[in-house]
């Protein structure tokens, strides 16, 4: 879910997993694993990439209504 998010913002504003590491300060290989479902970033993670995003940190967690 979260993962799902932040691709598909991500994807929306152009960015390369390797652009958004460098905007966050996250790791792209997290970014890559968090995108893919292996792993949940944690909060303050979490928060980094939605700022990142310029979104909010619910934007990144909620749910798709779209199933």
């Amino acid at each position: 879910m979260i993962g799902d998010n932040i691709k598909r913002i991500r994807k929306s504003l152009s960015l390369t997993q390797q652009q958004l590491s460098e905007i966050s300060g996250v790791d792209q290989r997290a970014i890559s694993r968090y995108e893919c479902g292996t792993f949940a970033p944690t909060i303050a993670t979490a928060k980094k990439i939605a700022a990142a995003l310029g979104v909010r940190l619910e934007e990144l967690s909620k749910e798709d209504d779209e199933c």
